[in-house]
């Protein structure tokens, strides 16, 4: 038996319900889960508890990546299971080379760190191809800015995929064939 699709989303950990960018991860973690597909994230607050929580409402699994020495931080209470991580480089790890595709909603320097890092291994043949998208406007304004002051150009962007909203994200991975 084939496992389920693994997606993991990255995205700000600071937003409250309130935020239109928990709006976004709580509905594609439910239209994920409708696809058969489980979530993965950094296991904490913000866009991850929506995503999580957005897939176990919808009956399917959230996973998260935590780091065991972060004892200030709780992990959110939609994960159906967590994997403490020794550190934020295990943690970046599972979340790059565990997951099927990988998504970026709005977030910080965390989030950025997480785009960028799966970006250059997918660059550099260091992982099998996925699709990595990055949803909303922001990303388009942040791939520009890095394009006009760093060596960013159409060969590295072609790693990278964008989308208008969380509905485009299910049509690229429907196009990259990861459900079945």
């Amino acid at each position: 038996m084939s496992r389920a699709p693994r997606i993991a989303v990255y995205g700000s950990s600071s937003v409250g319900p309130q935020s239109p960018v928990y709006g976004e991860a709580l509905l594609l973690g439910r239209l994920l889960a409708a696809r058969g597909a489980e979530v993965a994230c950094g296991g904490y607050g913000g866009v991850m508890e929506a995503v999580s929580r957005g897939a176990r409402q919808a009956g399917g699994r959230a996973i998260g990546y935590t780091v065991a020495s972060w004892n200030h931080r709780r992990a959110n209470a939609y994960l159906s299971e967590r994997f403490p991580c020794r550190d934020l480089y295990e943690r970046l790890r599972h979340l790059i080379d565990e997951c099927d595709a990988m998504v970026a909603l709005g977030g910080g320097i965390g989030t950025l760190v997480e785009v960028t890092l799966a970006w250059n291994q997918l660059f550099m043949e260091l992982i099998e191809p996925r699709p990595l998208i990055l949803v909303g406007a922001a990303w388009k304004q942040v791939l520009d800015r890095l394009s006009a002051f760093l060596e960013v150009g159409e060969h590295h962007l072609a790693f990278v995929r964008h989308a208008d909203d969380v509905h485009a994200v299910l049509t690229i991975l429907s196009e990259e064939r990861i459900f079945s």
